[in-house]
Protein backbone atom coordinates (compact mmCIF):
# COMPACT_ATOMS: atom_id res chain seq x y z
CA UNK A 1 0.00 0.00 0.00
CA UNK A 2 1.23 3.51 -0.68
CA UNK A 3 0.37 6.46 1.20
CA UNK A 4 1.12 10.20 0.35
CA UNK A 5 0.89 12.13 3.36
CA UNK A 6 0.87 15.68 2.40
CA UNK A 7 1.32 18.68 5.01
CA UNK A 8 3.55 21.49 6.09
CA UNK A 9 7.08 20.25 6.85
CA UNK A 10 7.31 22.31 9.98
CA UNK A 11 4.24 20.78 11.51
CA UNK A 12 4.80 18.62 14.84
CA UNK A 13 1.61 16.92 13.85
CA UNK A 14 3.07 16.29 10.62
CA UNK A 15 6.31 14.42 11.86
CA UNK A 16 4.16 12.53 14.52
CA UNK A 17 2.78 11.14 11.61
CA UNK A 18 5.20 10.33 9.49
CA UNK A 19 7.00 8.45 12.26
CA UNK A 20 4.15 6.24 12.52
CA UNK A 21 4.10 5.25 9.50
CA UNK A 22 8.00 4.58 9.57
CA UNK A 23 7.69 3.31 12.73
CA UNK A 24 4.64 0.67 10.99
CA UNK A 25 6.40 0.04 8.07
CA UNK A 26 4.04 1.96 6.11
CA UNK A 27 5.59 2.97 2.24
CA UNK A 28 4.26 6.29 1.85
CA UNK A 29 5.52 10.14 0.65
CA UNK A 30 5.34 13.46 1.83
CA UNK A 31 4.77 16.67 0.12
CA UNK A 32 4.88 19.58 1.80
CA UNK A 33 1.86 22.08 0.24
CA UNK A 34 4.09 25.47 0.72
CA UNK A 35 6.56 24.34 -0.72
CA UNK A 36 4.35 22.46 -3.61
CA UNK A 37 1.15 23.84 -4.10
CA UNK A 38 -2.25 21.65 -4.29
CA UNK A 39 -3.66 22.80 -7.53
CA UNK A 40 -7.37 24.19 -6.92
CA UNK A 41 -9.16 21.08 -8.27
CA UNK A 42 -7.47 18.62 -6.18
CA UNK A 43 -8.74 20.64 -2.70
CA UNK A 44 -11.84 21.00 -3.73
CA UNK A 45 -11.74 17.07 -4.75
CA UNK A 46 -10.12 16.70 -1.10
CA UNK A 47 -12.99 18.78 0.40
CA UNK A 48 -15.61 16.79 -1.37
CA UNK A 49 -14.70 13.00 -0.07
CA UNK A 50 -14.16 14.84 3.33
CA UNK A 51 -17.88 16.29 3.04
CA UNK A 52 -16.87 19.49 2.37
CA UNK A 53 -14.80 22.39 2.87
CA UNK A 54 -15.60 22.62 6.46
CA UNK A 55 -13.82 19.14 7.36
CA UNK A 56 -10.75 20.39 5.28
CA UNK A 57 -10.14 23.84 6.69
CA UNK A 58 -8.37 23.86 10.56
CA UNK A 59 -10.98 26.56 11.81
CA UNK A 60 -9.17 26.65 15.23
CA UNK A 61 -5.72 27.60 14.11
CA UNK A 62 -3.96 30.94 14.31
CA UNK A 63 -4.27 31.90 10.70
CA UNK A 64 -7.76 31.28 10.88
CA UNK A 65 -8.29 33.50 14.31
CA UNK A 66 -6.56 36.33 12.58
CA UNK A 67 -8.27 36.26 9.29
CA UNK A 68 -10.31 39.36 8.70
CA UNK A 69 -14.15 38.57 9.18
CA UNK A 70 -15.13 39.47 5.49
CA UNK A 71 -12.69 36.09 4.68
CA UNK A 72 -14.17 33.99 6.70
CA UNK A 73 -17.33 32.86 5.10
CA UNK A 74 -16.35 32.07 1.47
CA UNK A 75 -19.29 31.14 -0.65
CA UNK A 76 -18.30 29.26 -3.37
CA UNK A 77 -15.40 26.47 -4.44
CA UNK A 78 -13.62 29.48 -5.83
CA UNK A 79 -13.26 31.51 -2.78
CA UNK A 80 -12.38 28.42 -1.00
CA UNK A 81 -9.50 27.96 -3.09
CA UNK A 82 -8.32 31.05 -3.14
CA UNK A 83 -8.44 31.20 0.73
CA UNK A 84 -6.40 28.03 0.93
CA UNK A 85 -4.00 28.82 -2.26
CA UNK A 86 -3.47 32.51 -0.35
CA UNK A 87 -3.01 30.71 3.59
CA UNK A 88 -1.70 26.89 2.77
CA UNK A 89 -1.58 26.63 6.74
CA UNK A 90 -5.25 26.62 7.00
CA UNK A 91 -5.74 23.22 5.52
CA UNK A 92 -6.10 20.84 8.37
CA UNK A 93 -2.42 18.07 8.53
CA UNK A 94 -1.55 15.75 8.00
CA UNK A 95 -3.93 15.40 4.67
CA UNK A 96 -3.98 11.27 3.75
CA UNK A 97 -3.95 10.15 0.32
CA UNK A 98 -4.51 6.48 0.05
CA UNK A 99 -3.53 4.60 -3.27
CA UNK A 100 -7.23 4.16 -3.54
CA UNK A 101 -8.67 7.66 -3.78
CA UNK A 102 -9.35 7.99 -0.32
CA UNK A 103 -8.98 10.93 1.66
CA UNK A 104 -8.23 11.86 5.69
CA UNK A 105 -7.06 14.58 7.63
CA UNK A 106 -5.26 14.64 10.79
CA UNK A 107 -3.15 12.28 13.08
CA UNK A 108 -3.79 10.37 16.30
CA UNK A 109 -2.27 7.08 17.15
CA UNK A 110 -5.45 5.25 17.20
CA UNK A 111 -6.96 6.88 14.28
CA UNK A 112 -3.82 5.77 11.84
CA UNK A 113 -4.03 2.58 13.19
CA UNK A 114 -7.64 2.21 12.19
CA UNK A 115 -7.08 3.94 8.72
CA UNK A 116 -4.29 1.25 8.06
CA UNK A 117 -5.01 -1.77 9.96
CA UNK A 118 -2.62 -1.97 12.89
Amino acid sequence: MSVTLYGLGTCDTCRKARNWLGRFDVPHAFVDYRANPVPATTLKEWAQKLGGWEKLVNKSSTTWRNLLPQRKNPGSDPEWTLLLKEYPALVRRPVVLKEDGSVSVGFTDNGFKKLFGK
